[in-house]
C-alpha cells in the first residue's frame, strides 16, 4: 500500500488530537509539522515521529511529498492559511470554522474550484460513529418527522483576555468556538439551512460573544440551543420526534453514545467508541474522497460548510460582534 503522507499547520492542543488519530489510520503517516515557531515544530514532531519540519507554512506547501495539510492556528488565519495550501495545489483539511465570515467561505470554495484541489471544514463529530449511527436512525425514520432539537454546549472558561477564547483579534467568541457544533449538528439532522433565525447573548468586555442562544427556525422544526463560556451546561442534544427522541450524551460532539427512546416504551442503546481521539475518522474521509478523486465530502459538502458560515455571520451581525481585521 501506498503511504498517504499527512501535514500538520500549527502544532497546538487540537493538533495533537489529529497527530494521536493518525496513529490508526492505515496507510497514513504523520510526514511533516510546520510552525512559525521551529522549536514547537521540532518538539510536536519528535513526539509524534514525523520525519520534517517547516518553518514557514509556504515550506510545507511546497513540498511536492506532502499529499494533504491539516490546518489547525487560530479562526482568524484558516482562510490565509487554506488559500496558501490551494494555491500550491495541496489537498486542505481546515479546522472549523472553515473560515470567519461567509464571503471567506464563498472564496475558498471558488479556489478549491477553480483549481481542482480537495477542500473540507474539519468537522470532526459527522463522522464519528455515535452520529452516523443517528443519521442512520434519522434516515430510517425511526423518530418519525422531527420537530425539534435542544442542545447546549458550555463551560465557565478562564478569564484570559489574551486567550484565543476572548480575543476578538483571532476571531474570539462562543458561537465560533463552541456553538458552532451546535449550529452543525443541528443542519446534519435537518439536512437543509433554517428559513430564519432568532438570537439573544451577552457580549463580553473584549468585544466577543461570551454566551449566545439561538433559535434556528426550519419552516416548522426548530433547533433551540445556548453555547457559553460563562458556565457548565448539559453539553447533550436531544432530537424530538413524532415517535421518539434521539439523546446524543454529554459532550455530544465528542461522545460514544446515544439513546433512542421511542413513544410505545421501546429502547436503544448505542455505544460506538473511537479507534483512537475521534480525529482518525475525517482523516479517513479525506484519504478516501481523494482516493476516488472528489473534491468535497458527500458528509460535508462545501455548501454545508457555507450554511453554517451564514448563520453564525448572521447571528454574530444581530448581536453586534464585529472583528475588524475583516475590514481590511
Amino acid at each position: 500500500m501506498t503511504t498517504f503522507n499527512w501535514g500538520i499547520i500549527a502544532p497546538g492542543r487540537i493538533a495533537r488530537s489529529f497527530a494521536e488519530g493518525l496513529r490508526v489510520v492505515e496507510g497514513a503517516t504523520l510526514l511533516g509539522v510546520a510552525s512559525s515557531n521551529v522549536q514547537r515544530a521540532t518538539a510536536f514532531a519528535k513526539e509524534y515521529g514525523a520525519e520534517r519540519t517547516y518553518d514557514s507554512y509556504q515550506a510545507m506547501a511546497q513540498d511536492p511529498d506532502i499529499d494533504a495539510i491539516y490546518i489547525a492556528n487560530p479562526h482568524r488565519f484558516h482562510f490565509e492559511t487554506a488559500e496558501l495550501c490551494l494555491k500550491a495545489g495541496k489537498p486542505v483539511l481546515c479546522e472549523k470554522p472553515l473560515t470567519v465570515s461567509a464571503g471567506q467561505t464563498e472564496a475558498l470554495i471558488a479556489l478549491a474550484r477553480e483549481h481542482k484541489v480537495f477542500l473540507m471544514e474539519a468537522l470532526w463529530s459527522r463522522f464519528l460513529p455515535v452520529w452516523q449511527q443517528v443519521k442512520r436512525w434519522l434516515d430510517e425514520g425511526v423518530i418519525g418527522e422531527v420537530s425539534m432539537i435542544q442542545s447546549s454546549f458550555g463551560f465557565d472558561v478562564p478569564r484570559d483576555p489574551g486567550d484565543r477564547m476572548l480575543n476578538r483579534d483571532l476571531a474570539g467568541g462562543v458561537l465560533l468556538d463552541m456553538g458552532v457544533y451546535n449550529v452543525a449538528l443541528s443542519q446534519f439532522v435537518m439536512g437543509r439551512d433554517p428559513e430564519s433565525i432568532s438570537v439573544d447573548g451577552i457580549v463580553g468586555e473584549t468585544g466577543v460573544d461570551e454566551q449566545t442562544s439561538m433559535t434556528l427556525n426550519y419552516g416548522g422544526p426548530v433547533s433551540q440551543f445556548t453555547c457559553s463560556f460563562q458556565v457548565k451546561l448539559n453539553n447533550d442534544m436531544i432530537i424530538y420526534g413524532s415517535k421518539g427522541k434521539i439523546t446524543v450524551h454529554d459532550m455530544f460532539w465528542s461522545c460514544h453514545s446515544a439513546t433512542l427512546s421511542l413513544l410505545n416504551g421501546e429502547q436503544q442503546q448505542f455505544d460506538g467508541p473511537f479507534q483512537s481521539s475521534g480525529f482518525e475518522y475525517q482523516a479517513m474521509e479525506v484519504m478516501r474522497c481523494l482516493k476516488e478523486g472528489k473534491l468535497q465530502s458527500d458528509t460535508i459538502p462545501w455548501l454545508d460548510t457555507l450554511g453554517n458560515m451564514q448563520v453564525m455571520e448572521q447571528a454574530l451581525n444581530k448581536l453586534g460582534v464585529h472583528y475588524p481585521f475583516l475590514d481590511n
